[in-house]
C-alpha cells in the first residue's frame, strides 16, 4: 500500500511533466490564428493528471478498506499535502512547455529525466532507509516530501509536518511564479518558431 501511494504521486507529476514539452507544439492554431491564453494549456494538463490521481486514490481507498479497514481521519489532509506539489508541477509545466517550442528534443530528454527521478524518489523504499548523512540529498527531490507526507496522512494517521509543509508550499509558489514568468517572457517568440 505504501508503494502504491508513492507511485500515484509520482504518476501525477510524471504525466504533467512528460506532456508539457509538446503542449504548445500540439496546438499551433492557438498560437498563430486565435487570441488564446496559452498558459491555460498547462492548467488543462494538470486537470487531466488530477483526474487520474483521483481515480487512482479511489482504487487505493477501496483496497485499503478491504485490507486495513477505514483509513485514519488524517486522510482528509491529502488535498492540502498535494497542493504544493500541484503548484510546483504547474511551474515545471509552464517552463517545459515554453522550452519544448524552442528545443524540439526536450520531450525525449524529459522522458529520460522523469524515469530517472522515479528511482531517486522514495517510491520503492522509505526515506528513512537512506543513510542519515545522505538523506538531505533525497529531500532536494521535489517528490520526496509529498510522497512521505501522503504516506504519513494515509497510513500513519499523523498530520503533515507543519514546518516542512510551509517550506514546500513556499517553494511551490516560487516555482509556479518562475515558470509562469518564463512562459510569459518567451511566448512572444512562439509564432516565429512554430
Amino acid at each position: 500500500m505504501s508503494f502504491f501511494i508513492g507511485l500515484i504521486v509520482f504518476n501525477f507529476f510524471a504525466e504533467c511533466v512528460n506532456r508539457s514539452p509538446a503542449l504548445v507544439l500540439n496546438n499551433p492554431n492557438f498560437v498563430k490564428k486565435v487570441v488564446f491564453p496559452l498558459e491555460t494549456l498547462s492548467w488543462m494538463a494538470i486537470g487531466s493528471a488530477l483526474f487520474h490521481l483521483v481515480i487512482s486514490f479511489a482504487a487505493w481507498l477501496l483496497f485499503a478498506l478491504w485490507i486495513r479497514g477505514t483509513p485514519p481521519w488524517t486522510a482528509l489532509w491529502l488535498p492540502m499535502v498535494l497542493l504544493p506539489l500541484m503548484m510546483c508541477t504547474l511551474g515545471f509545466t509552464w517552463f517545459l512547455a515554453s522550452l519544448g517550442v524552442f528545443v524540439r528534443d526536450a520531450n525525449q530528454a524529459v522522458g529520460l529525466l522523469t524515469s530517472g527521478l522515479m528511482f531517486l524518489s522514495p517510491i520503492f523504499y522509505e526515506a528513512l532507509a537512506v543513510p542519515e548523512k545522505f538523506r538531505w540529498l533525497l529531500y532536494l527531490n521535489p517528490l520526496t516530501f509529498p510522497i512521505e507526507q501522503a504516506r504519513r496522512v494515509l497510513l500513519d494517521g499523523s498530520a503533515p509536518d507543519p514546518i516542512g509543509y510551509l517550506l514546500y508550499l513556499g517553494a511551490g509558489v516560487v516555482v509556479a511564479w518562475a515558470g509562469l514568468a518564463w512562459f510569459q517572457r518567451t511566448r512572444g517568440g512562439f509564432a516565429d518558431v512554430i
